[in-house]
């Protein structure tokens, strides 16, 4: 496999341009013609760190290095543009394999919107994808941040949490854990599996908070626990969260049973959801709502913005549950 070869294979598989995109993968730089502001997000998915080859197939890990890309454009209410992909090559992995990373991003890219602009690539001791994603909006007010919290907002949650962390737990078990007896089948099994493995960027949610008046908006990868705390440091905030409130996935509470684990927990510090923590005034709440439903995902309140610092979540039956997250150096 000659890089040249590769590179021109992967331009005959790309999706069409969008209308911003004046020239596209084949030149030394790709030129874009933006009309408002724009919001650039840079992330990486490195195996061994972010996914496992054993667990996912490669279609799959392409998939999921987009997704998550996206899904800081969607916590910015920005409305999606192109993205750039470094691909590292590890020994081992052939020509038709770097395609089905292709494949993986395609068809997501084409369901957003998003338009793959070009990249490189390069040798490298682990398969590694390194994303460089763009989004626009017409003006930088139609942007939201973490940090325009304020005390009396309402706190909110995109979609059902929990289900990366329990597919996690899935995965790590391998494809023959059968947990039929307790209650969790197979098709729940295979959601929580593809939570983990397939998230879906919540960009058109973020559009429709954005426009209902969000103060300020993040997507959860790291868990709901520490990026509420981003929020709450960000705008000099303390936030109060419900976790009996929590929307948890269908089977979460099932397979935390099984692995011992309190399926607050793992909604709470689990990570790798990809939903959307939002505050906004609690007068605009039933038109976010209706706004957010309108995609088709739910939008549940999980609790306030008080004047303070830091985040608790406070447990049903009284005590707190510890505001943690994950730590890429951690």
């Amino acid at each position: 496999m000659g890089e040249f070869e590769l590179l021109a294979r992967v331009r005959e598989r790309l999706p069409r341009a969008g209308t911003r995109v004046a020239l596209g993968s084949g030149d030394d730089a790709a030129v874009t013609v933006p009309g408002g502001a724009t919001a650039t997000s840079v992330d990486a998915l490195i195996d061994g760190v972010h996914f496992r080859r054993e667990w996912a197939s490669l279609a799959q890990v392409g998939h999921k290095a987009l997704a998550v890309a996206l899904s800081d454009l969607a916590a910015m209410g920005a409305g999606p543009g192109e993205a750039y992909v470094v691909l590292g090559v590890p020994e081992g992995l052939d020509e038709d394999g770097c395609l089905e990373l292709l494949d993986g991003m395609a068809p997501l890219a084409a369901r957003t919107g998003t338009t793959l602009a070009g990249g490189d690539v390069t040798r490298s001791p682990v398969l590694s994808l390194a994303m460089t994603v763009v989004g626009h909006a017409p003006s930088p007010d139609d942007l939201v941040t973490r940090a325009g919290a304020r005390p009396g907002d309402a706190l909110v949650v995109t979609g059902e949490l929990g289900g990366a962390a329990a597919g996690l737990l899935l995965l790590g078990q391998g494809p023959d854990w059968s947990l039929n007896d307790s209650g969790l089948y197979s098709n729940d099994q295979a959601a929580l599996r593809a939570r983990q493995l397939e998230p879906s960027p919540r960009l058109e949610e973020g559009r429709a908070l954005a426009k209902a008046g969000a103060t300020a908006m993040i997507d959860l990868s790291d868990g709901l626990g520490g990026d509420a705390g981003h929020v709450a440091k960000a705008g000099g905030v303390a936030l109060r969260v419900d976790a009996a409130a929590l929307p948890l996935q269908d089977g979460v509470a099932e397979a935390a049973a099984v692995a011992a684990r309190d399926p607050l927990e793992l909604a709470a510090a689990g990570g790798e959801d990809y939903e959307l923590l939002a505050a906004l005034p609690a007068e605009r709440l039933d038109a976010a709502t209706a706004a957010v439903e309108a995609t088709g995902t739910r939008l549940t309140r999980i609790g306030e913005v008080l004047a303070g610092e830091g985040v608790e979540i406070r447990l049903p039956g009284g005590g707190t549950l510890r505001a943690t997250g994950f730590d890429q150096l951690g």
